[in-house]
C-alpha cells in the first residue's frame, strides 16, 4: 500500500476510497481502542501528535503532494482532537494547501459527543467534510459484547449530529459480528440503524478474526461462533432487506466480503436483494477465499 503521508508512525490504516488522498497523522491510535475485534491499534499507545511535527508534515505535502485535493486525518478519530486545535489545524491546511478539495477523517461516537453542534458545522465551514463512522452493529447486546463505545441509541444521536452540521456520513457495519447466535437480531438492528442514520455510503464488511484480539481469544474457547459464507450471504439479505436509504451508496465490495455489490438505494434495492438470493441458492458465484483477506 502506497503511503501518501510524511513521517508516518506505525501501522496506517485509511478508508479505500481515501487511497490517493495526502494521509496527515494528527493522532496516533485510537482513544477507546477496546473493541474486542478490532487489532488495528492494539500495539500504539493513543497521543495527540505534536504542532511541530503536524507542521511538517503539511510542509513536506505542500512540496511533494501539491497535485493531490484530497486530504484524510489519521489515524483512528482525528477528530478527538479538542476544538481549537483542529480549528487551527484546518485553517493551517486551508492557507498551506490551497488545492486541497475535500478533508475527511474517522469518527467515532465517542469523539463525536464531544462536539457540539455548532463546533462540527464550524469544521465543516473551515474544510472538513466526511466521516467515516464505524457503527458495526445496530444490536446493543453485539455492541456491548464486543466493547463498542456506546449503544446503538448513541451512534444514531451522534451520526444525526453530524448530518445536521452538514457533514457527510460514510458508515461501516460488520457482517458476523453477532457469530451465529445472534445472527439475524444482528443483521436486521444494524440495517433498521442505517435506516434511521441514512448516510451518503453504507459498507458492509465480513468479520475477519484476527489473531491476538480478544475475539480471537473467544473464538479459542469456543466461546465466539463464526459465521461460514452461507451465513454471512444470509446476513447480507436480512442487512438489505431492513436498510431503507434516500439515495446513499450500499456496499459490499471489501475484499474480505463473499459476495460483492454496489447498489444505489432505493433504486436498486431489488436487485440487490435477488442478487444475494441467487447467491445464497448457489445460483451466483462468490468471491473464491484465495481472491480474500480470511
Amino acid at each position: 500500500m502506497t503511503l501518501l503521508g510524511h513521517d508516518l508512525q506505525g501501522q496506517v490504516i485509511r478508508p479505500p476510497a481515501e487511497a490517493e488522498s495526502i494521509l496527515l497523522q494528527v493522532t496516533l491510535g485510537c482513544s477507546h481502542n477496546k473493541c474486542a475485534f478490532c487489532p488495528a491499534y492494539k500495539g500504539k499507545r493513543f497521543a495527540i501528535r505534536p504542532p511541530q511535527a503536524i507542521r511538517a508534515a503539511l510542509d513536506h505535502a505542500a512540496e511533494h503532494l501539491s497535485d493531490l485535493r484530497r486530504l484524510f486525518l489519521c489515524d483512528g478519530d482525528a477528530l478527538i482532537l479538542p476544538q481549537d486545535r483542529l480549528e487551527s489545524l484546518l485553517r493551517d491546511i486551508r492557507e498551506r494547501l490551497p488545492q486541497v478539495t475535500r478533508i475527511s477523517s474517522y469518527a467515532n461516537a465517542k469523539a463525536l459527543s464531544r462536539k457540539t453542534e455548532a463546533e462540527l458545522a464550524r469544521l465543516r465551514s473551515l474544510g472538513l467534510s466526511t466521516l467515516y463512522l464505524g457503527l458495526e452493529s445496530g444490536d446493543d447486546q453485539v455492541l456491548s459484547d464486543m466493547h463498542k463505545w456506546g449503544d446503538a441509541h448513541e451512534h444514531l444521536r451522534q451520526a444525526a449530529k453530524a448530518k445536521a452540521a452538514g457533514l457527510k456520513l460514510s458508515v461501516t457495519v460488520l457482517l458476523g459480528l453477532g457469530g451465529r447466535d445472534r445472527a439475524r437480531e444482528h443483521a436486521q438492528a444494524t440495517g433498521r440503524a442505517l435506516s434511521r442514520m441514512d448516510p451518503e455510503q453504507a459498507a458492509a464488511l465480513a468479520l475477519m478474526i484476527v489473531p491476538g484480539t480478544p475475539l480471537a481469544e473467544r473464538l479459542e474457547r469456543g466461546e465466539f461462533h463464526p459465521q461460514d459464507d452461507q451465513g454471512l450471504l444470509q446476513e447480507l439479505y436480512w442487512l438489505l432487506e431492513a436498510t431503507d436509504l434516500s439515495g446513499g451508496l450500499f456496499f459490499s465490495n471489501h475484499a474480505s466480503n463473499p459476495l460483492r455489490l454496489r447498489l444505489r438505494l432505493p433504486r436498486d434495492k431489488a436487485s440487490g436483494l435477488a442478487l444475494v438470493q441467487a447467491a445464497l441458492d448457489g445460483q451466483a458465484p462468490l468471491v473464491p477465499q484465495s481472491y480474500r483477506r480470511l
